[in-house]
């Protein structure tokens, strides 16, 4: 067996698996963050917030809205593909922040970048861990050779 393979073998036997019903806290900070983006989109919706000087229509409002609250659903319930999904969203922001630090004009911009960046990286970075743990198998002992129930 390789160096890498044992680090990582290591690394999956010191994870402790998640008990029925319990999420990781980075998964519910995502959970919390996502409810909030999708009721801040609502909110400023019907409070006739204007993008360019006109309201957005319904189904502009409505995709993201959708898109964050199922997700929000999803990280409640510690659902894999929920956090995969928070994180392709971490990603393309980190990803937009960093093309705004390239062009960012001011030192205030360059520290709002800078911090967004931050943010979403330490978040992004600690649900690799949260997501590992979530589609974590149930550990049996050697004595219990029965297949888990669904």
């Amino acid at each position: 067996m390789s160096r890498s393979e044992e680090k990582n073998k290591a690394a999956r036997e010191a994870l402790e698996p998640l008990a029925e019903g319990q999420r990781p806290l980075v998964v519910t900070i995502g959970a919390t963050l996502s409810t909030l983006v999708c009721a801040s989109i609502v909110i400023a919706w019907l409070a006739g917030v204007e993008v360019d000087g006109e309201k957005p229509p319904f189904l502009q409002v409505l995709a993201p809205s959708v898109l964050t609250g199922v997700m929000a659903f999803g990280m409640w319930r510690a659902q894999y593909w929920a956090v995969l999904g928070f994180q392709t969203v971490l990603l393309l922001l980190m990803l937009a922040t960093a093309m705004g630090l390239v062009i960012a004009t001011s030192a205030t911009q360059v520290i709002g970048n800078l911090l967004v960046l931050t943010v979403a990286g330490t978040l992004f970075w600690f649900m690799v861990k949260g997501m590992a743990r979530i589609q974590m198998p149930v550990r049996r002992s050697p004595d219990d050779p029965e297949e888990p129930q669904d």
